[in-house]
Protein backbone atom coordinates (compact mmCIF):
# COMPACT_ATOMS: atom_id res chain seq x y z
CA UNK A 1 0.00 0.00 0.00
CA UNK A 2 1.51 3.31 -1.03
CA UNK A 3 1.65 5.98 1.46
CA UNK A 4 1.35 9.52 1.28
CA UNK A 5 4.67 11.24 1.84
CA UNK A 6 5.01 13.80 4.69
CA UNK A 7 5.37 17.47 4.01
CA UNK A 8 9.39 18.52 3.90
CA UNK A 9 11.44 21.60 3.39
CA UNK A 10 9.43 24.67 2.44
CA UNK A 11 5.66 22.69 1.74
CA UNK A 12 5.46 21.49 5.40
CA UNK A 13 6.46 25.51 6.45
CA UNK A 14 3.85 26.94 4.60
CA UNK A 15 1.39 24.93 6.21
CA UNK A 16 2.02 26.67 9.69
CA UNK A 17 -0.21 29.25 10.97
CA UNK A 18 0.98 32.93 11.00
CA UNK A 19 2.27 34.07 14.26
CA UNK A 20 -0.73 35.73 16.34
CA UNK A 21 -1.78 36.02 19.74
CA UNK A 22 -5.11 36.53 19.40
CA UNK A 23 -5.73 36.23 23.45
CA UNK A 24 -3.41 39.27 23.92
CA UNK A 25 -5.45 41.79 21.03
CA UNK A 26 -8.80 40.46 23.69
CA UNK A 27 -7.28 41.26 26.13
CA UNK A 28 -5.56 44.84 24.87
CA UNK A 29 -9.27 45.89 23.83
CA UNK A 30 -10.75 44.79 27.02
CA UNK A 31 -7.93 47.09 28.76
CA UNK A 32 -8.63 50.09 26.65
CA UNK A 33 -12.46 50.00 26.62
CA UNK A 34 -12.49 50.07 30.61
CA UNK A 35 -10.12 52.70 30.60
CA UNK A 36 -9.25 54.87 27.67
CA UNK A 37 -6.00 56.14 29.51
CA UNK A 38 -4.27 52.95 28.40
CA UNK A 39 -4.41 53.81 24.69
CA UNK A 40 -1.47 56.32 25.61
CA UNK A 41 0.95 53.55 26.31
CA UNK A 42 0.42 52.15 22.50
CA UNK A 43 -0.93 54.79 20.74
CA UNK A 44 2.99 55.74 19.74
CA UNK A 45 3.57 52.39 18.13
CA UNK A 46 0.29 50.34 17.94
CA UNK A 47 -2.01 50.44 14.14
CA UNK A 48 -5.24 48.68 13.45
CA UNK A 49 -3.00 46.64 10.69
CA UNK A 50 -0.90 44.99 13.44
CA UNK A 51 -3.94 43.32 14.55
CA UNK A 52 -3.94 39.02 13.22
CA UNK A 53 -8.19 39.24 13.82
CA UNK A 54 -9.22 41.80 11.50
CA UNK A 55 -12.61 42.84 13.78
CA UNK A 56 -10.15 43.37 16.46
CA UNK A 57 -8.64 45.72 14.12
CA UNK A 58 -11.88 47.27 13.52
CA UNK A 59 -12.62 47.55 17.08
CA UNK A 60 -8.97 49.44 17.78
CA UNK A 61 -9.48 51.82 14.80
CA UNK A 62 -12.90 52.29 16.48
CA UNK A 63 -11.54 53.41 19.86
CA UNK A 64 -8.47 55.01 18.55
CA UNK A 65 -10.98 57.40 16.78
CA UNK A 66 -12.86 58.29 19.23
CA UNK A 67 -10.23 58.81 21.65
CA UNK A 68 -7.78 60.92 19.47
CA UNK A 69 -11.11 63.04 18.94
CA UNK A 70 -11.57 63.53 22.96
CA UNK A 71 -14.57 61.34 23.04
CA UNK A 72 -15.28 58.32 25.29
CA UNK A 73 -14.57 54.99 24.07
CA UNK A 74 -16.01 51.85 25.66
CA UNK A 75 -18.69 48.99 25.30
CA UNK A 76 -21.85 51.26 25.14
CA UNK A 77 -20.72 54.09 22.68
CA UNK A 78 -19.17 51.36 20.65
CA UNK A 79 -21.98 49.45 20.49
CA UNK A 80 -24.25 52.71 19.13
CA UNK A 81 -21.48 53.88 16.79
CA UNK A 82 -21.23 50.28 15.06
CA UNK A 83 -24.85 50.07 15.39
CA UNK A 84 -25.32 53.55 13.01
CA UNK A 85 -22.69 52.92 10.52
CA UNK A 86 -24.14 49.23 10.17
CA UNK A 87 -21.37 47.09 10.80
CA UNK A 88 -22.57 46.17 14.76
CA UNK A 89 -23.11 42.29 13.54
CA UNK A 90 -19.89 42.28 11.51
CA UNK A 91 -18.18 42.74 14.93
CA UNK A 92 -19.21 40.17 17.04
CA UNK A 93 -22.61 42.14 18.09
CA UNK A 94 -22.98 43.54 21.71
CA UNK A 95 -22.41 40.51 23.10
CA UNK A 96 -18.10 40.41 22.15
CA UNK A 97 -17.84 43.67 23.28
CA UNK A 98 -19.11 42.45 26.77
CA UNK A 99 -16.98 39.53 26.17
CA UNK A 100 -13.58 41.79 25.59
CA UNK A 101 -14.34 43.88 28.88
CA UNK A 102 -14.30 40.20 30.77
CA UNK A 103 -11.01 39.13 28.54
CA UNK A 104 -9.20 42.30 30.12
CA UNK A 105 -6.62 41.37 32.77
CA UNK A 106 -5.46 44.70 34.05
CA UNK A 107 -4.52 48.04 32.14
CA UNK A 108 -1.43 48.32 33.56
CA UNK A 109 -0.27 45.05 31.37
CA UNK A 110 -1.31 47.07 28.03
CA UNK A 111 1.20 48.23 27.57
CA UNK A 112 2.83 44.48 27.27
CA UNK A 113 -0.10 43.02 25.32
CA UNK A 114 0.76 46.33 22.61
CA UNK A 115 4.24 44.76 22.27
CA UNK A 116 3.29 41.02 22.07
CA UNK A 117 0.75 42.17 19.47
CA UNK A 118 3.61 44.61 17.43
CA UNK A 119 6.10 41.90 17.60
CA UNK A 120 3.56 39.00 16.09
CA UNK A 121 2.53 41.61 13.36
CA UNK A 122 6.49 42.47 12.45
CA UNK A 123 6.79 38.14 12.40
CA UNK A 124 3.76 38.14 9.61
CA UNK A 125 5.63 40.84 7.75
CA UNK A 126 8.64 38.72 7.17
CA UNK A 127 6.53 35.02 6.97
CA UNK A 128 5.01 37.11 3.97
CA UNK A 129 8.63 38.62 3.07
CA UNK A 130 10.52 35.14 2.82
CA UNK A 131 7.15 33.79 0.95
CA UNK A 132 7.78 36.55 -1.58
CA UNK A 133 11.83 36.12 -1.65
CA UNK A 134 11.43 32.48 -2.11
CA UNK A 135 8.54 32.99 -5.30
CA UNK A 136 10.99 35.18 -6.82
CA UNK A 137 13.80 33.13 -6.66
CA UNK A 138 11.47 30.63 -8.35
CA UNK A 139 10.99 32.28 -11.15
CA UNK A 140 7.55 34.53 -10.09
CA UNK A 141 9.27 37.38 -11.21
CA UNK A 142 10.96 36.93 -13.83
CA UNK A 143 12.12 40.42 -14.42
CA UNK A 144 14.30 40.65 -12.09
CA UNK A 145 18.13 38.60 -11.58
CA UNK A 146 19.33 36.87 -9.12
CA UNK A 147 21.55 40.05 -8.49
CA UNK A 148 18.32 42.65 -8.11
CA UNK A 149 16.31 40.18 -6.22
CA UNK A 150 19.11 40.15 -3.48
CA UNK A 151 18.38 43.98 -3.46
CA UNK A 152 14.71 44.04 -3.71
CA UNK A 153 15.23 41.86 -0.31
CA UNK A 154 17.13 43.62 1.23
CA UNK A 155 15.26 46.92 0.58
CA UNK A 156 11.86 45.11 1.65
CA UNK A 157 13.77 43.91 5.15
CA UNK A 158 15.28 47.89 5.09
CA UNK A 159 12.31 49.46 4.77
CA UNK A 160 10.41 46.94 7.46
CA UNK A 161 13.06 47.94 10.11
CA UNK A 162 12.65 51.70 9.25
CA UNK A 163 9.03 51.67 8.89
CA UNK A 164 8.00 48.83 11.52
CA UNK A 165 10.71 48.43 13.95
CA UNK A 166 9.42 50.84 16.62
CA UNK A 167 12.83 52.70 16.98
CA UNK A 168 12.84 56.64 17.64
CA UNK A 169 10.93 58.50 20.17
CA UNK A 170 11.82 61.70 22.80
CA UNK A 171 15.44 62.38 23.38
CA UNK A 172 15.80 64.39 27.02
CA UNK A 173 16.68 67.70 26.56
CA UNK A 174 19.42 67.37 28.66
CA UNK A 175 21.01 65.04 26.36
CA UNK A 176 20.09 66.86 23.49
CA UNK A 177 22.28 69.46 25.52
CA UNK A 178 24.79 67.53 25.69
CA UNK A 179 25.62 66.89 22.46
CA UNK A 180 25.48 70.19 21.69
CA UNK A 181 27.70 71.52 24.25
CA UNK A 182 29.86 68.58 22.34
CA UNK A 183 29.93 69.81 19.61
CA UNK A 184 30.57 73.55 20.28
CA UNK A 185 33.80 72.22 22.27
CA UNK A 186 34.76 70.61 19.22
CA UNK A 187 34.71 73.74 17.40
CA UNK A 188 36.38 75.46 20.45
CA UNK A 189 39.03 73.23 20.92
CA UNK A 190 39.97 73.20 16.95
CA UNK A 191 41.36 76.10 16.74
CA UNK A 192 39.55 76.67 13.31
CA UNK A 193 36.08 76.56 14.89
CA UNK A 194 35.45 73.39 12.35
CA UNK A 195 33.28 70.76 14.49
CA UNK A 196 32.84 68.55 11.76
CA UNK A 197 34.85 66.60 9.46
CA UNK A 198 37.72 68.87 7.31
CA UNK A 199 37.33 69.59 3.79
CA UNK A 200 40.89 70.77 3.14
CA UNK A 201 39.01 74.21 1.73
CA UNK A 202 39.83 76.88 4.33
CA UNK A 203 36.78 79.43 3.44
CA UNK A 204 34.04 76.41 2.81
CA UNK A 205 34.63 75.13 6.61
CA UNK A 206 34.68 78.66 7.75
CA UNK A 207 31.35 79.12 6.59
CA UNK A 208 29.95 75.61 7.69
CA UNK A 209 32.21 74.65 10.55
CA UNK A 210 32.87 71.22 8.39
CA UNK A 211 30.94 68.39 7.12
CA UNK A 212 27.88 67.23 9.79
CA UNK A 213 27.10 64.03 10.48
CA UNK A 214 23.60 62.77 9.31
CA UNK A 215 23.57 65.42 6.56
CA UNK A 216 22.88 65.18 2.84
CA UNK A 217 24.92 68.17 0.87
CA UNK A 218 24.16 68.49 -2.70
CA UNK A 219 26.78 69.67 -5.14
CA UNK A 220 25.48 70.81 -8.69
CA UNK A 221 26.60 72.19 -11.51
CA UNK A 222 26.79 72.68 -15.31
CA UNK A 223 28.95 69.85 -17.37
CA UNK A 224 32.22 71.49 -17.63
CA UNK A 225 32.55 73.66 -14.08
CA UNK A 226 34.42 70.98 -12.02
CA UNK A 227 32.08 69.14 -9.75
CA UNK A 228 33.81 66.28 -9.78
CA UNK A 229 37.33 67.66 -9.37
CA UNK A 230 35.73 69.68 -6.41
CA UNK A 231 34.10 66.63 -5.00
CA UNK A 232 37.28 64.50 -5.17
CA UNK A 233 39.15 68.18 -3.41
CA UNK A 234 36.93 67.77 -0.03
CA UNK A 235 37.08 63.69 -0.14
CA UNK A 236 40.60 64.13 -0.59
CA UNK A 237 40.82 66.97 2.42
CA UNK A 238 38.29 64.89 4.64
CA UNK A 239 40.54 61.50 4.34
CA UNK A 240 43.84 63.52 5.12
CA UNK A 241 42.26 64.65 8.61
CA UNK A 242 40.86 61.38 9.38
CA UNK A 243 44.16 59.77 8.76
CA UNK A 244 45.96 62.94 10.57
CA UNK A 245 44.10 62.27 13.34
CA UNK A 246 44.84 58.70 13.79
CA UNK A 247 48.59 59.57 13.23
CA UNK A 248 48.19 62.14 16.32
CA UNK A 249 46.39 59.38 18.88
CA UNK A 250 48.32 56.42 17.61
CA UNK A 251 51.82 57.97 16.19
CA UNK A 252 53.15 57.49 12.81
CA UNK A 253 51.67 54.80 10.66
CA UNK A 254 48.09 54.48 12.83
CA UNK A 255 45.77 52.94 11.07
CA UNK A 256 42.66 54.86 10.74
CA UNK A 257 39.30 54.07 11.72
CA UNK A 258 37.12 55.50 9.33
CA UNK A 259 37.51 56.63 5.66
CA UNK A 260 35.68 58.02 2.90
CA UNK A 261 33.72 55.87 0.07
CA UNK A 262 33.45 58.14 -3.36
CA UNK A 263 30.80 55.69 -5.72
CA UNK A 264 32.08 57.17 -9.16
CA UNK A 265 29.22 56.41 -11.70
CA UNK A 266 31.02 58.66 -14.48
CA UNK A 267 34.34 57.62 -14.14
CA UNK A 268 36.38 54.62 -13.31
CA UNK A 269 38.62 54.02 -10.39
CA UNK A 270 41.68 54.13 -12.77
CA UNK A 271 40.64 57.56 -14.38
CA UNK A 272 39.30 59.03 -10.90
CA UNK A 273 42.95 57.95 -9.32
CA UNK A 274 44.75 59.61 -12.59
CA UNK A 275 42.96 62.64 -11.39
CA UNK A 276 44.25 62.51 -8.10
CA UNK A 277 47.55 61.55 -9.17
CA UNK A 278 47.47 64.68 -11.54
CA UNK A 279 46.17 66.90 -8.56
CA UNK A 280 48.62 66.17 -6.33
CA UNK A 281 51.46 65.69 -9.01
CA UNK A 282 50.80 69.30 -10.89
CA UNK A 283 50.83 67.10 -13.95
CA UNK A 284 48.41 67.62 -16.63
CA UNK A 285 46.12 64.23 -17.01
CA UNK A 286 46.09 65.31 -20.35
CA UNK A 287 49.77 65.03 -20.69
CA UNK A 288 49.51 61.73 -18.50
CA UNK A 289 47.04 59.71 -20.95
CA UNK A 290 49.15 60.92 -24.13
CA UNK A 291 52.35 59.29 -22.08
CA UNK A 292 54.19 63.13 -22.38
CA UNK A 293 55.88 63.12 -19.27
CA UNK A 294 59.51 63.22 -18.26
CA UNK A 295 61.50 61.09 -16.13
CA UNK A 296 61.35 64.14 -13.16
CA UNK A 297 57.23 63.85 -14.04
CA UNK A 298 57.35 60.11 -13.60
CA UNK A 299 59.45 59.77 -10.16
CA UNK A 300 57.35 62.74 -8.69
CA UNK A 301 54.38 60.24 -9.33
CA UNK A 302 55.55 57.40 -7.81
CA UNK A 303 56.70 59.89 -5.16
CA UNK A 304 52.89 61.39 -4.33
CA UNK A 305 51.29 57.81 -4.76
CA UNK A 306 53.27 56.31 -2.25
CA UNK A 307 51.66 59.23 0.00
CA UNK A 308 48.37 58.92 -1.74
CA UNK A 309 48.12 55.25 -0.60
CA UNK A 310 48.54 55.55 2.75
CA UNK A 311 44.87 57.62 3.00
CA UNK A 312 41.58 56.08 3.60
CA UNK A 313 39.82 56.73 0.04
CA UNK A 314 37.59 53.98 -0.93
CA UNK A 315 36.15 53.97 -4.72
CA UNK A 316 33.30 52.21 -6.10
CA UNK A 317 32.85 52.36 -9.73
CA UNK A 318 30.02 50.72 -10.31
CA UNK A 319 27.49 52.16 -12.83
CA UNK A 320 23.65 52.91 -12.27
CA UNK A 321 24.63 51.44 -9.05
CA UNK A 322 20.73 51.08 -6.68
CA UNK A 323 20.28 53.26 -3.28
CA UNK A 324 20.04 49.32 -1.92
CA UNK A 325 23.47 48.32 -3.09
CA UNK A 326 24.62 51.61 -2.35
CA UNK A 327 23.49 51.56 1.12
CA UNK A 328 24.70 47.94 1.82
CA UNK A 329 28.03 48.58 0.56
CA UNK A 330 28.12 51.67 2.98
CA UNK A 331 27.20 49.70 5.98
CA UNK A 332 29.67 47.23 5.26
CA UNK A 333 32.26 49.85 5.06
CA UNK A 334 31.29 51.53 8.16
CA UNK A 335 31.47 48.12 10.00
CA UNK A 336 34.57 46.52 8.77
CA UNK A 337 36.92 49.72 8.11
CA UNK A 338 34.67 52.76 9.13
CA UNK A 339 33.21 55.46 7.42
CA UNK A 340 33.40 59.38 7.86
CA UNK A 341 32.28 60.45 4.59
CA UNK A 342 30.15 59.20 1.63
CA UNK A 343 30.53 60.70 -2.08
CA UNK A 344 28.46 60.39 -4.76
CA UNK A 345 29.03 61.48 -8.38
CA UNK A 346 26.34 61.68 -9.79
CA UNK A 347 22.29 61.34 -8.43
CA UNK A 348 20.87 61.23 -11.52
CA UNK A 349 23.25 58.02 -12.81
CA UNK A 350 22.03 56.18 -9.86
CA UNK A 351 18.58 53.51 -9.59
CA UNK A 352 16.10 53.38 -7.29
CA UNK A 353 15.71 50.38 -4.99
CA UNK A 354 15.45 47.04 -7.12
CA UNK A 355 11.76 45.88 -7.64
CA UNK A 356 10.24 49.81 -6.97
CA UNK A 357 8.49 50.95 -10.31
CA UNK A 358 7.82 55.13 -10.25
CA UNK A 359 5.69 56.37 -11.90
CA UNK A 360 7.44 59.20 -13.38
CA UNK A 361 11.81 60.69 -13.17
CA UNK A 362 10.57 62.84 -10.65
CA UNK A 363 9.16 60.45 -8.27
CA UNK A 364 12.05 58.10 -9.29
CA UNK A 365 14.99 61.33 -8.19
CA UNK A 366 12.65 61.94 -4.92
CA UNK A 367 13.40 58.08 -3.90
CA UNK A 368 17.47 58.56 -4.62
CA UNK A 369 17.21 61.68 -2.84
CA UNK A 370 15.05 60.38 0.07
CA UNK A 371 17.28 57.15 0.17
CA UNK A 372 20.48 59.38 0.41
CA UNK A 373 19.19 61.12 3.27
CA UNK A 374 18.18 58.04 4.93
CA UNK A 375 21.59 56.59 4.65
CA UNK A 376 23.16 60.00 6.21
CA UNK A 377 21.09 59.75 9.09
CA UNK A 378 21.08 55.59 9.87
CA UNK A 379 24.92 55.74 9.22
CA UNK A 380 25.60 59.67 10.77
CA UNK A 381 27.97 60.63 8.22
CA UNK A 382 27.84 63.32 5.81
CA UNK A 383 26.74 62.31 2.33
CA UNK A 384 27.90 64.43 -0.40
CA UNK A 385 26.34 63.74 -3.94
CA UNK A 386 26.94 65.64 -7.29
CA UNK A 387 23.81 66.97 -9.33
CA UNK A 388 23.60 68.07 -12.76
CA UNK A 389 21.72 71.40 -13.41
CA UNK A 390 18.91 71.61 -15.98
CA UNK A 391 19.73 73.76 -19.64
CA UNK A 392 17.59 76.93 -18.57
CA UNK A 393 20.89 78.01 -17.07
CA UNK A 394 22.31 78.65 -20.72
CA UNK A 395 19.41 80.16 -21.97
CA UNK A 396 19.97 83.08 -19.16
CA UNK A 397 21.95 86.30 -19.19
CA UNK A 398 22.98 85.46 -16.02
CA UNK A 399 24.38 81.94 -15.71
CA UNK A 400 24.72 82.28 -12.18
CA UNK A 401 22.83 79.12 -11.29
CA UNK A 402 19.72 79.14 -9.08
CA UNK A 403 18.09 76.36 -6.76
CA UNK A 404 14.99 76.54 -9.64
CA UNK A 405 17.90 75.19 -11.68
CA UNK A 406 18.06 71.54 -10.05
CA UNK A 407 17.26 69.13 -12.96
CA UNK A 408 14.32 66.80 -12.76
CA UNK A 409 12.61 67.27 -9.43
CA UNK A 410 12.18 69.95 -6.39
CA UNK A 411 12.49 66.93 -3.53
CA UNK A 412 16.94 67.29 -4.47
CA UNK A 413 16.25 70.93 -2.81
CA UNK A 414 14.04 69.70 -0.01
CA UNK A 415 15.76 66.71 1.30
CA UNK A 416 19.23 68.55 0.80
CA UNK A 417 20.73 70.26 4.40
CA UNK A 418 23.16 71.85 2.08
CA UNK A 419 22.89 73.07 -1.51
CA UNK A 420 25.87 74.35 -3.35
CA UNK A 421 26.70 74.87 -6.91
CA UNK A 422 29.92 75.92 -9.00
CA UNK A 423 30.08 78.46 -10.75
CA UNK A 424 33.43 79.20 -13.33
CA UNK A 425 32.84 82.30 -14.87
CA UNK A 426 35.71 82.17 -17.46
CA UNK A 427 34.00 79.17 -18.56
CA UNK A 428 31.08 80.99 -20.62
CA UNK A 429 33.32 84.32 -21.01
CA UNK A 430 35.62 82.20 -23.71
CA UNK A 431 32.57 81.01 -25.53
CA UNK A 432 32.13 85.76 -25.84
CA UNK A 433 35.05 86.30 -27.36
CA UNK A 434 34.59 89.03 -29.86
CA UNK A 435 34.98 88.45 -33.58
CA UNK A 436 36.22 90.58 -35.79
CA UNK A 437 33.61 90.00 -38.42
CA UNK A 438 30.65 91.25 -36.01
CA UNK A 439 32.28 94.81 -36.12
CA UNK A 440 32.20 98.08 -38.73
CA UNK A 441 35.34 98.85 -37.89
CA UNK A 442 38.90 98.06 -36.48
CA UNK A 443 38.33 100.18 -33.59
CA UNK A 444 35.50 99.38 -32.16
CA UNK A 445 36.44 95.40 -32.42
CA UNK A 446 39.99 96.58 -30.13
CA UNK A 447 37.71 98.19 -27.61
CA UNK A 448 35.66 95.49 -27.35
CA UNK A 449 38.36 92.86 -27.35
CA UNK A 450 40.58 94.85 -24.77
CA UNK A 451 36.94 94.79 -22.75
CA UNK A 452 37.14 90.97 -22.61
CA UNK A 453 40.04 90.64 -22.15
CA UNK A 454 40.40 92.36 -19.04
CA UNK A 455 36.78 89.96 -18.09
CA UNK A 456 39.29 86.75 -18.39
CA UNK A 457 41.95 88.23 -16.90
CA UNK A 458 40.01 88.70 -13.61
CA UNK A 459 37.91 85.19 -13.84
CA UNK A 460 41.23 83.58 -14.54
CA UNK A 461 41.96 80.56 -12.22
CA UNK A 462 39.26 81.57 -10.09
CA UNK A 463 35.51 79.75 -9.64
CA UNK A 464 32.57 80.35 -6.98
CA UNK A 465 31.14 77.98 -4.63
CA UNK A 466 27.51 79.43 -4.21
CA UNK A 467 25.96 78.40 -1.09
CA UNK A 468 22.24 78.85 -2.08
CA UNK A 469 20.98 76.63 0.68
CA UNK A 470 22.04 75.15 4.19
CA UNK A 471 19.91 74.51 7.33
CA UNK A 472 22.35 75.24 9.88
CA UNK A 473 24.21 78.66 8.58
CA UNK A 474 24.41 81.19 6.22
CA UNK A 475 24.21 81.12 2.50
CA UNK A 476 26.46 83.09 0.44
CA UNK A 477 29.53 82.96 -2.37
CA UNK A 478 32.78 81.42 -1.52
CA UNK A 479 35.91 82.23 -3.97
CA UNK A 480 37.81 79.42 -5.10
CA UNK A 481 41.48 79.17 -6.86
CA UNK A 482 41.04 77.25 -10.10
CA UNK A 483 43.85 75.58 -12.07
CA UNK A 484 42.05 74.21 -15.20
CA UNK A 485 45.29 72.34 -16.40
CA UNK A 486 45.01 70.43 -13.03
CA UNK A 487 41.29 70.49 -12.76
CA UNK A 488 42.71 71.25 -9.15
CA UNK A 489 40.66 73.25 -6.78
CA UNK A 490 41.91 75.75 -3.98
CA UNK A 491 41.73 78.16 -1.31
CA UNK A 492 41.72 81.76 -2.74
CA UNK A 493 44.13 84.90 -1.58
CA UNK A 494 43.89 88.14 -3.45
CA UNK A 495 47.61 89.33 -2.69
CA UNK A 496 48.48 92.94 -4.63
CA UNK A 497 45.56 92.00 -7.28
CA UNK A 498 47.15 88.31 -7.77
CA UNK A 499 45.56 85.11 -7.57
CA UNK A 500 47.51 82.87 -4.98
CA UNK A 501 46.50 79.01 -4.12
CA UNK A 502 47.22 77.79 -0.71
Amino acid sequence: MNSVPQPTGLLGLSQRQPPANLQAEQALLGALLSNNKAYERVSEYLAAEHFADAVHGRIYAAIQRRVEAGQLADAVTLRAEFEHSGVLTEVGGPAYLARLLSAMVGIINAGEYGRVIHDAWLRRQLVDLGEMVVNRAFGADAELNAKEQLEAAEQSLFDLAKDGGNEGGFVTFSRALTDAVGMAERAFTSGGGVSGLPTGLRDLDAKTGGLHPSDLLILAGRPGMGKTALATKIAFGAAKSVLRAAEDAGGPGAVPKGGCAIFSLEMSADQLATRLLSEEARVSGDRIRRGEIMQRDFDKFVEVSRELARLPLYIDDTPAITISALRTRCRRLKRTRGLDLVVVDYLQLMRPAAGSRPENRVQEISQITQGLKAIAKELAVPVIALSQLSRQVESREDKRPQLSDLRESGSIEQDADMVMFVYRDDYYLKMQEPKQTAFDNGEKFQDAMSGWQQKMEHAHNRADLIVAKQRHGPTGTIPLFFEAEFTRFGDLDIVHGHNDAY
